[in-house]
């Protein structure tokens, strides 16, 4: 099965309203209208539980507060291995980039990134997702 980027349905998940805007911007400038939000981790999950299969991939801060990206990817790699996760931060520290694989993200972006490179990240997710 072969996903395109413009049928992509991503949960973004950033607790900065400005910083939501933006990336949200960039998904609909590559064609992605199905963006659905949350402000933190916490209602991530709450979102998830409801409407979990309706999501192809989930677009998340690392710092957030009272559940960060790195301990929402843990909950959802419990019960999930395969959900790709591009963790979005401005930690990029050789230490943040190893706790974020060894909890099991999908790909990894720091900021501040452009649309080209946020599409270049999409399209590994969606070429490891077709695999």
């Amino acid at each position: 099965m072969s996903i395109v980027l413009s049928d992509l349905k991503i949960l973004l998940v950033e607790d900065q309203s400005e910083a939501r805007a933006m990336v949200r911007n960039m998904l609909a400038e590559l064609g992605i209208t199905q963006i659905f939000e949350a402000s933190n981790g916490r209602e991530a999950l709450t979102f998830l539980d409801s409407a979990y299969d309706f999501i192809d991939l989930l677009v998340c801060d690392w710092n957030m507060p009272g559940l960060t990206g790195v301990e929402l990817l843990r909950q959802l790699r419990s019960v999930d291995p395969t959900m790709p996760f591009l963790m979005v931060t401005g930690r990029s520290d050789k230490e943040s980039v190893v706790e974020a694989k060894s909890a099991g993200v999908t790909a990894y972006i720091a900021k501040p990134f452009s649309s080209k490179e946020l599409e270049a990240k999409l399209r590994v997710i969606l070429h490891k997702m077709a695999a």
